[in-house]
């Protein structure tokens, strides 16, 4: 992003939106265009809000942090460098360009880092943080080596640094913008402004500062990580079309120069251990198939694979019935093929799917494996995510038994079923399946709306806010939390405005019982409901119009009398309640 496009659209923001968001830039240096940049990139990713940046003093990066930690900011940024860790490691400084004094440079950097640790995690308490670490050259202080040779003094440097960051990633909830990542947006020849530096204090080349400001809105705003993978097999999988060559002879090894489908089943095999769902869809014989799938060399077990579609007919049938089976959206899914015929006649039937083509050069494969990493990756992997493909074999079964059992009396079927339920008002400490819930566009969704790490935390400190957690098990498996409800309390008011229920979990009357659960507790003679219809929500619409005799369109509240009239019999067992 170049200046001037930045200025323009903090510009063209809305002076009246829908919400705000505001950001804290604590650094040493002079903030200036950094500054700029940081709110541009944040319009971007939060159109809907009114975007702030604040930032503290010059020449106090210790300070800047502690101002960060005494408030909730939607996004805390922390950009060092080394200057700020020794002000002999700047341009500004004229004192201690001398071989003499790196060893005092060295103890003070240790020192500082020190004094930064703690400050980073009171305020990852209170915020999201994101830290950038030192991005710009050490200056030519070294007299002994030249520029293209390393010296011990400048690997301790580093050591520190890397340490540093050690310590941060496993004592903090900061997250850290990885320099890789940032080595690829601008290289790190083409970063210092000595000029800017000297004159106003401010060290980045333009596009170098665009470029943190980019990295850190991408820590500030994660996207969400899609859910499933549905991945060819011939020349995918494995190299070698199985109905040829037959089981034996696919391969995925060095000595057959197909250890690139190796390194894609190891992908699939890691992504599945964290919850990520894998299916196949290919064209070809099952029995075969389940053979090949049956090799013990096969890096991808079996049991990772839920469901397995094979046969002769479109893909996108196979896709379509996979989607059922998974209940998930298209646009949650990616679909991996080697046939470009194949991935748009899938991407024709199914137009949010996203289709990547499995590529026959290596390298082409490996840039497709890092993307993959991007897209489904998790910052925290929850007992949910490890849950996630039992409960849907279960859940099979579950449709499978209900449909013979609505044949006789659902009633029956529901009892026999031996629901338990885990009811938590515990607000502390933070549960991360609890955003991850709130954020899912799905289709028991109150009203679609989201909220950041700081959004939340800030309703759960407020007195008034009732958070209820619920968790399901019957004997067709264990769901894990599947159920969230926030709302504020008020006098014997209370007003629900986030509610979502997994997918996983519908048909077993829990939404009712979430109900029940509420009005009992807290005595209420009527609930009130911040609704609104979306494109995805249709089964909570069906829900309430049980209730109500009408889709609601706006918001609205549901009287005691009229819930426990109209709710179904229920025969879950609540075995626990959390209130601390």
């Amino acid at each position: 992003m170049r200046l001037f496009e930045a200025l323009k659209l903090i510009q063209q923001a809305p002076q009246r939106a829908a919400g705000r968001y505001q950001a804290f830039l604590a650094c040493g240096f002079t903030p200036l265009h950094l500054k700029t940049f940081l709110a541009a990139h944040l319009h971007l990713a939060f159109p809907a809000c009114s975007v702030e940046v604040r930032t503290g003093l010059y020449g106090d990066l210790p300070g800047n942090i502690q101002l960060l930690s005494a408030d909730h900011y939607d996004c805390g940024a922390i950009v060092l460098e080394w200057s700020d860790l020794d002000a002999r490691l700047g341009l500004r400084s004229l004192a201690g360009w001398n071989h003499e004094a790196l060893p005092d440079i060295a103890k003070h950097v240790q020192a500082m880092l020190d004094l930064l640790r703690e400050s980073i995690r009171s305020a990852s308490q209170n915020s999201p943080v994101i830290l950038c670490l030192p991005t710009l050259p050490l200056p030519p202080i070294h007299y002994a080596h030249p520029q293209w040779s390393g010296s011990e003094w400048e690997f301790q440097l580093q050591e520190l640094i890397s340490a540093f960051a050690l310590w941060v990633a496993t004592n903090t909830s900061a997250r850290i913008i990885r320099p890789d990542w940032l080595h690829q947006a601008s290289p790190a020849g083409d970063r210092l402004d000595a000029k800017s530096a000297l004159l106003d204090g401010f060290p980045y080349k333009l596009t170098h500062a665009s470029a943190i400001a980019e990295s850190i809105v991408r820590l500030a705003k994660p996207r969400m990580p899609k859910k499933g993978i549905i991945t060819d097999l011939d020349n995918t999988l494995w190299r070698g079309i199985l109905g040829e060559i037959g089981v034996e002879n696919v391969s995925w090894d060095i000595d057959h120069k197909s250890h690139i489908h190796a390194l894609y089943q190891a992908m699939l095999s890691s992504l599945a251990k964290t919850g990520t769902l894998i299916a196949i869809a290919s064209k070809n014989n099952s029995d075969i198939v389940q053979q090949a799938l049956n090799r013990k060399d096969l890096i991808l077990d079996k049991q990772h694979i839920f469901p397995i579609e094979v046969h002769w007919g479109p893909k996108s049938n196979s896709v379509a019935q996979i989607l059922k089976t998974w209940n998930v959206g298209a646009d949650s899914v990616v679909f991996i093929d080697d046939s470009e015929l194949e991935l748009a006649e899938v991407k024709t039937a199914h137009p949010e799917i996203d289709c990547l083509l499995f590529p026959s050069d290596p390298n082409a494969v490996y840039i497709l494996l890092e993307s993959l990493r991007d897209q489904f990756a998790k910052p925290v992997t929850t007992e949910e995510d490890r849950l996630r493909l039992d409960s849907i074999r279960n859940g099979d079964r579950w449709r499978a038994a209900s449909e013979q059992g609505q044949a006789v009396v659902a009633d029956t079927f529901l009892e026999q079923a031996g629901g338990i339920l885990n009811f938590s008002f515990s607000k502390h400490p933070a549960d991360p399946r609890v955003l991850e819930l709130i954020n899912k566009t799905n289709q028991f969704n109150l009203n679609g709306r989201r909220l950041t790490d700081a959004g939340l935390r800030d309703r759960l400190a407020a007195s008034e806010t009732i958070l209820l957690k619920v968790s399901y098990r019957d004997k067709f498996g264990t769901l894990g939390k599947i159920s969230v409800l926030l709302g504020t309390m008020t006098g014997d008011s209370l007003r629900i405005d986030s509610w979502v229920l997994s997918c996983r979990a519908f048909s077993r009357r829990i939404e009712f019982a979430c109900l029940a659960e509420l009005f009992t507790r807290y005595s209420l003679n009527a609930i009130e409901f911040d609704f609104a219809p979306t494109e995805r929500n249709k089964p909570l619409q069906e829900f309430f119009m049980t209730l109500l005799g009408q889709t609601p369109q706006t918001c609205f509240s549901i009287p005691r009398d009229l819930f426990f009239a109209r709710c179904p019999k229920m025969f879950h067992r609540v075995e626990e309640t959390t209130y601390a």
